[in-house]
């Protein structure tokens, strides 16, 4: 059975995104840029959502860099009820639903999942125990109101256990915890 990895860059204050940050919320760095680079050199079966896909497929060309081009390089799956096509090679749209279909990709599967950002598809799959790997990226600011969506909003409660951190560019936390199974510790 191959494992699932959920990728989340996320504000301090859990946001995935503002309406007036650039990408890696403007913190890019050569620590960070190395982390990808080598996340991206690995065997894996991209997961996308229509959102995060049409932003990453669509990317300009003086923003495609050597991780786009590895990323096009990838087997990719976007799960969308209205994309019927897709230009960006190596992807298969499918309109199953997304806990189905990664669970036969996870049973099936030659190669690891991974998915990239793509919200609503990580939420769907955390509340359906699939996720081996829950590896947050969290850079140092706070959104506050000008955040776009809040990363975990109704995702149901689970325990995690810390697997890994590290500290990229002297200011980016790296978390990685796996699913217990467990609920939450209550009071």
């Amino acid at each position: 059975m191959q494992t699932l990895t959920v990728d989340v860059f996320l504000s301090v204050d859990g946001w995935a995104g503002s309406a007036d940050s650039p990408g890696y919320f403007g913190y890019f760095g050569s620590e960070l840029d190395e982390w990808i680079t080598t996340e991206l050199a690995l065997p894996q079966l991209m997961v996308f959502g229509r959102r995060t896909y049409e932003a990453l497929a669509g990317l300009p060309d003086e923003a495609r860099d050597e991780s786009w081009r590895r990323m096009t390089e990838l087997d990719k799956v976007v799960f969308s009820s209205t994309l019927s096509t897709s230009a960006w090679p190596n992807t298969r749209i499918c309109r199953e639903d997304p806990r189905a279909e990664v669970r036969r990709l996870k049973q099936d599967g030659d190669v690891a999942v991974r998915t990239v950002g793509s919200l609503s598809v990580a939420r769907q799959l955390c509340d359906a125990g699939l996720v081996d790997r829950l590896r947050l990226m969290t850079f140092p600011l706070l959104v506050g109101t000008s955040g776009r969506e809040p990363a975990f909003a109704g995702v149901a409660s689970a325990e995690l256990e810390l697997v890994d951190h590290r500290v990229l560019d002297g200011r980016i936390l790296l978390i990685e915890y796996r699913p217990t199974g467990r609920d939450i510790p209550r009071g």
